[in-house]
């Protein structure tokens, strides 16, 4: 009886080393790092563990060893009795002693394996931040105790990493490819809800979009002369009801200066005549160059006091007009809107119309299409096309491309103004030009 408890007791000491080695391997130091500042002190102890686990795995692989030693030399003669008495029952031949013996080892292994070694590597994985902090103390405590075996075979350890230049410390570097991770897994899992999912993964997209993708083109910016008169200035404002307007001396390259549309609007509550006289501008504008990504000038927006800026090329031309609220939108908009300036509109189920200057990363993840032939040539959805008929685009001129087909149905000059995409049957996809064609 008292070599049955052994086993038992010898049995609880494996379960309580297993469990203690995957939990403090396995804990995200993520979620060690919430419990800890929420002031739980065993956190805090793991993850210094985590930080220097050498002596911590010297004392578990001494403890195991020895657990698994004696359990054999206990065993053995635990269970020899019971299983000599089965065995008497249905054979009595000279190879009982052997039969007897083998089925003491089987049944002490398998004791051994089920509850000393999966059970609680199973337990663990499950829920390894709270097993971890709930055993931290008490294998400090045995490491501590066992201090002159655990520096002696730490200590050999080390120097073999050494010799063969491996390290010795594990280092914990969350990359953006292990939130990511960590996002589609709550997603998956349903305990990151859809919109909040969407939200974080265009905050990721930041450092990959370029400025350009976020600004009001050159074309479509309004903007005053300094030598208009009243009426002009009067329909642009009102046509265009913008709260800021850039002012130019004779074209958009020559910028002298930005207008409020209130100082405008108190001249004309004074029945003063509007004029764009020095003291109503604002002569310091705020300029970004185009080769800027929407998370660098989200940054050099915080360094300055501006609504807007604008944004010119390498040769200081002016190529487009962006405000806060434009790079802002890149992130919290949501890709269809309801609004009527929405740049993507569905038709059905099979059918979008896109505006050309929608950037090719929204038109990606609204197609899930994984990636646009050689996607640094180009930002929209219109130079997707450009670039894939190599001339510029004549309306019905299509591109077939993952199953899908981007015609061009609105040309305003030599600008793609918008583009019908189709979702193709998989019948009729394998008859088409895998890459372009012209109907």
């Amino acid at each position: 009886m008292s070599d049955l408890l052994g086993i038992i007791i010898l049995i609880l000491f494996g379960a309580l080393f297993a469990v203690s080695e995957i939990s403090i391997a396995a804990s995200r130091k993520i979620k060690l790092k919430v419990m800890a500042d929420e002031g739980d002190e065993s956190a805090a102890a793991v993850i210094r563990l985590q930080e220097q686990p050498g002596r911590f795995f010297a004392m578990i692989q001494i403890a195991l060893n020895a657990v698994a030693i004696l359990g054999g030399i206990i065993g053995e003669q635990a269970l020899a009795p019971y299983t000599s008495v089965l065995v008497a029952l249905v054979y009595s031949g000279p190879m009982a002693d052997q039969i007897s013996f083998v089925l003491s080892f089987l049944a002490i292994t398998s004791l051994f394996i089920l509850f000393a070694d999966l059970l609680p590597k199973r337990i663990a994985m499950i829920m390894p931040e709270r097993v971890a902090a709930k055993v931290v103390g008490l294998m400090n405590g045995i490491t501590f105790a066992l201090t002159p075996f655990v520096l002696f075979f730490n200590s050999i350890t080390n120097l073999v990493l050494r010799i063969f230049n491996v390290p010795s410390e594990r280092e914990d570097i969350v990359t953006t490819e292990d939130i990511v991770a960590m996002m589609d897994a709550g997603a998956e899992h349903g305990s990151l809800p859809p919109q909040e999912y969407q939200l974080l993964g265009n905050v990721f997209e930041l450092e990959g979009r370029m400025l350009s993708t976020a600004m009001t083109n050159r074309d479509a910016i309004v903007y005053f002369d300094i030598n208009d008169d009243y009426e002009s200035i009067s329909a642009k404002i009102l046509a265009h009801p913008h709260s800021h307007f850039l002012v130019s001396d004779g074209h958009l390259d020559r910028l002298v200066g930005s207008v409020e549309s209130k100082m405008i609007l108190r001249q004309l509550l004074k029945g003063e005549p509007i004029d764009l006289t020095d003291s109503m501008l604002q002569t310091d504008l705020f300029y970004l160059p185009e080769t800027l990504t929407l998370s660098e000038a989200l940054n050099e927006f915080k360094s300055v006091n501006k609504p807007f800026a604008v944004v010119v090329n390498e040769y200081a031309m002016v190529v487009g007009l962006v405000t806060l609220k434009d790079l802002m939108s890149s992130f919290m908009g949501d890709l269809v809107t309801n609004n009527g300036e929405e740049q993507i509109v569905q038709r059905d189920d099979n059918s979008w119309l896109i505006n050309g200057n929608t950037p090719i990363v929204d038109v990606m993840k609204l197609l899930d299409i994984s990636a646009f032939p050689n996607d640094s040539q180009y930002e929209t959805l219109a130079g997707f096309l450009i670039y894939a008929l190599k001339r510029l685009p004549k309306r019905t001129d299509f591109v077939v491309l993952d199953n899908y087909k981007f015609e061009a149905i609105d040309i305003d000059g030599i600008k793609v103004e918008q583009l019908l995409v189709t979702r193709l049957p998989a019948t009729k996809t394998e008859k088409q030009d895998s890459n372009r064609g012209q109907s």
